[in-house]
This record gives C-alpha cells, structure tokens and sequence, in this order.
C-alpha cells in the first residue's frame, strides 16, 4: 500500500465537506490527522496506546488557542492549557524541555495569541518524529488502510 493514496469514504469534516478523505502513507496522513475529526479520533486512539495521548490535545488546545479573540477568553484558555499540559504537577504533562516550560510559566498572567508556540512547535516535532512513525506501523492504522482498501476495491476483486 505503499504511494497509493487511498479514499476513505464516510469520513465527515475532511477537505471540505466531502464525504471521505483521500490519505497516503506518509505526510498526507498526517495531514488527515491533524485536520480532520475522524482522523485525529483514530490517531488519539494510538496515542492512548502508547500513553502520549496529551501531546495531540495539547497540540488541538493550541490550535483553538490560537482562534481565540477576547482577551478574558485567552486568559482563560491559557490558564487551561497550562494547568492541564504545562505546568510542572500537570495531570497531562507533555515533554518540553525546561527553559520553554520556564519561559510560559514566567509569560502565563499576561499570555499573547503565541504564548504556546514555542511547545507546540516542539510537540508537533516529537509526534511527527516519533508518535506518527509507530502509528503508521500500529495495527490500527493497518486495520484503517485495509478497510479503506475493501471499501475502494470493485465487488468481487480481491
């Protein structure tokens, strides 16, 4: 299955509206999965597997951070983010390194619109790098490629 680019159909909320999602094996799936909604359920479902799935809420909290126009709003949701992924005794803590976590609690009372970037930037890297590679390789993402692949094929080819 390797360059093929698959339909997947029934997926909602992918590439505009349509009805499934065209993926292959590589940096297009991870485009699936950082866009879509079925995606990134799937991908959060290895996550959990493998005991990582805070980086990809961490990575989804960022992103809706980012959309975030009222300051009391983005104080809000930067005190969330914070207390949920970054702080030192958070109940989701991601893996950044010390001077970013330093550098966002020091920032925390008067967060910006980038306050995050730095650790979503790294975070977004160690998914791509790490997580991502696994769960191309996971039975999960398999079990999707060939369900995708039986749901393409002309009844009765095999």
């Amino acid at each position: 299955v390797q360059n093929k680019i698959i339909f997947v159909p029934g997926l909602k909320d992918c590439h505009q509206g349509r009805g499934g999602v065209e993926i292959q094996p590589g940096s297009l799936v991870w485009f699936f999965c950082s866009l879509c909604a079925a995606g990134q359920l799937v991908f959060e479902d290895f996550l959990r597997t493998q005991y990582s799935e805070e980086n990809l809420l961490f990575w989804l909290a960022c992103e809706e951070y980012k959309r975030i126009t009222a300051v009391t709003e983005m104080m809000a949701a930067a005190t969330r983010i914070y207390t949920e992924f970054v702080d030192v005794d958070a109940p989701r803590q991601i893996n950044i390194d010390c001077v970013t976590r330093e550098e966002i609690s020091e920032n925390i009372s008067q967060p910006g619109p980038n306050c995050f970037d730095r650790a979503q930037k790294l975070i977004h890297g160690l998914m791509e790098n790490d997580c991502y590679p696994r769960f191309l390789k996971s039975e999960i993402y398999q079990a999707l490629l060939e369900q995708a692949e039986q749901k393409t094929s002309p009844a009765g080819v095999s």
